[in-house]
């Protein structure tokens, strides 16, 4: 394990566990160390309990991930076909609902999100993960990155927008956390 104390413009110290199990901590510019090391000390039983926290939640996504093979070119193929299957009639029939047409929509093996929509170029990407979400699941992405061609950003127009077009959105958003059972990419 290692730690790394980082000297911030902030008022107090803070602690925080990164993917990899280290321990990040932020303190104020010109705090003595000594203080810095009491601060870790005397969270130590703290920081066992978040590193292990931290390692079942990579376990979890693991696992999660793990249940689409794509190490071999057959296996991303196969993945490739079911999922512009899926997708591609989603996007047509939606489009044409919102009145909003991508230039090209596209596939990757993403872990950090569901979906991307480039506003500039009008493009979206679709994470192959998603052929492990249940289909509504799944049309609710779509929705979510043709509405970015509406609305870039995720305020209360968009929000609006997602109500008008997809209204179970926030049921398909809890629904995916419990699968996925891990909030990082299932926000």
């Amino acid at each position: 394990m290692t730690i790394q104390v980082t000297y911030r413009r902030t008022r107090s110290l803070s602690m925080r566990i990164v993917k990899n199990g280290d321990v990040h901590v932020s303190a104020p510019i010109g705090m003595p160390q000594k203080e810095v090391e009491r601060f870790i000390d005397e969270h130590r039983e703290w920081i066992v309990e978040a590193r292990k926290r931290t390692c079942e939640h990579q376990k979890h996504r693991a696992d999660f991930y793990n249940q689409l093979p794509l190490k071999t070119r057959e296996q991303a193929d196969d993945a490739l076909r079911r999922l512009k299957a899926l997708i591609e009639p989603m996007v047509d029939h939606h489009s044409k609902e919102m009145g909003v047409k991508p230039s090209v929509v596209y596939y990757k093996a993403m872990i950090s999100r569901w979906g991307v929509c480039n506003v500039r170029n009008k493009s979206i990407c679709f994470s192959a993960y998603l052929l492990l979400l249940p289909e509504w699941c799944v049309e609710h992405v779509v929705v979510h990155e043709l509405c970015h061609l509406l609305e870039p950003s995720h305020n209360a127009r968009f929000h609006a927008l997602m109500d008008r077009f997809f209204p179970r959105w926030k049921e398909a958003r809890r629904s995916m956390r419990q699968i996925c059972n891990f909030d990082d990419i299932c926000g």
